[in-house]
């Protein structure tokens, strides 16, 4: 019985600190400042209610809308296909939401087949043959982000966008269990 107590209270341990440790990682990332002169912006995709983005997916969109108002050299990718109860792509819902805010249709690039992370950069990858990437997406989700897109062989800047504090415990806890997931799959 000692045994397995201790087993027990090991491995809670180690998953409080595995747990600390990439959360820690998390907030390291998100705190960083992407360089000027990235050629391009990847847009992650996320939720879309019907045709519109929802607040997630608008606050990467306004995150790179601020950097590409300073990069107007830099192109724009939007990423993401249709999900269940979404009428358009995530990818098509913002690239209208950034021609609504003036951003030339030509620095528009789009990927709309995607349904995650790892699809959404190396679909762009693969259509727009990216070397060099700022990343903006919801600051909880930027580690894994900038990981796969290196594991990829794309040089990745985090860009970090607010998530909304209605949903910014549960999509942590989601994004914990995904990185420990991509660490004991590879991706």
């Amino acid at each position: 019985m000692k045994k397995v107590k201790f087993a027990i209270l090991t491995t809670a341990v180690l998953l409080i600190a595995c747990t600390s440790f990439y959360y820690v990682k998390m907030k390291r990332t998100s705190a960083i400042t992407p360089p000027d002169g990235i050629p391009y912006i990847i847009i992650l995709g996320a939720k879309v209610d019907g045709e519109t983005l929802s607040k997630v997916l608008k606050n990467r969109a306004d995150a790179a809308l601020s950097y590409w108002n300073n990069n107007k050299q830099s192109k724009i990718i939007v990423s993401g296909g249709k999900g269940e109860g979404e009428k358009i792509s995530e990818a098509a819902a913002l690239k209208n939401y950034l021609l609504e805010k003036k951003v030339p249709e030509d620095r528009i690039l789009l990927e709309d087949t995607s349904t995650s992370t790892i699809e959404n950069l190396q679909n762009s990858k693969d259509l727009y043959d990216i070397k060099e990437v700022t990343i903006a997406t919801s600051d909880f989700h930027l580690f894994r982000a900038i990981t796969i897109a290196e594991k990829i062989g794309i040089k990745a800047h985090p860009l970090a966008a607010k998530t909304p504090n209605s949903v910014k415990v549960s999509l942590t806890l989601r994004e914990l269990l995904a990185i420990g997931k991509m660490k004991v799959l590879g991706y």
